[in-house]
């Protein structure tokens, strides 16, 4: 369901961007055609060569530097992609992308493709995940067509067990799977 598919993989700075590397590696290996945007959290974490290394693609990290040379890449790469998928998708980005506000590449070009397929793969404390104003980002962004994956529940980063954890790999490429057939009937 993958195989020659343009996937756009944004990652955001949560302790579970490391998993993002193995979901990164798994459409790869499945023909799909993948692009990573990280944000600036997202590099303290996991290297962009990382990802890099198993797409054989590259990596965009700034509005101000595109690996590629195009002058716009945000507006590039929506027009590449087929799919969008954020994993992990932190808090931050689910606000921005539910309020349109638009300050870093990745944020950006999630607001340009508001009329793609996408998926976003939450990844937080429990006490975020279950914040009222989280939950109305995640609502409005159901409201638009956003599908979400996870979170699941279990131990998290800070040591304590909860609902918050970002959905497992073959978890998220499921989902992907499906919302890609769901979008090839369309």
């Amino acid at each position: 369901m993958v195989k020659d598919l343009n996937i756009l993989l944004g990652v955001t700075g949560g302790i579970a961007a490391y998993k993002a590397v193995d979901l990164a590696s798994k459409l790869t290996a499945a023909g799909a055609h993948v692009r990573t945007v990280m944000t600036e959290s997202a590099c303290q974490l996991v290297m962009p060569k990382s990802f890099e290394a198993v797409t054989a693609g590259p990596v965009y990290t700034s509005l101000w530097s595109d690996p590629q040379g195009h002058s716009s890449s945000h507006i590039f790469l929506a027009d590449w992609a087929q799919v969008v998928v954020v994993a992990p998708a932190s808090a931050d980005i689910l606000g921005k992308a539910a309020n349109g506000i638009c300050d870093d590449l990745l944020s950006t070009t999630v607001c340009v493709c508001w009329a793609t397929p996408t998926l976003l793969a939450p990844a937080m404390n429990t006490r975020m995940w279950e914040n009222p104003a989280v939950q109305r980002n995640v609502e409005t962004l159901r409201s638009r067509g956003a599908r979400i994956v996870g979170p699941a529940a279990g131990r998290l980063a800070c040591g304590t067990e909860g609902v918050g954890r970002m959905a497992e790999p073959q978890d998220i490429f499921a989902a992907i799977e499906e919302l890609a057939a769901a979008n090839r009937r369309k």
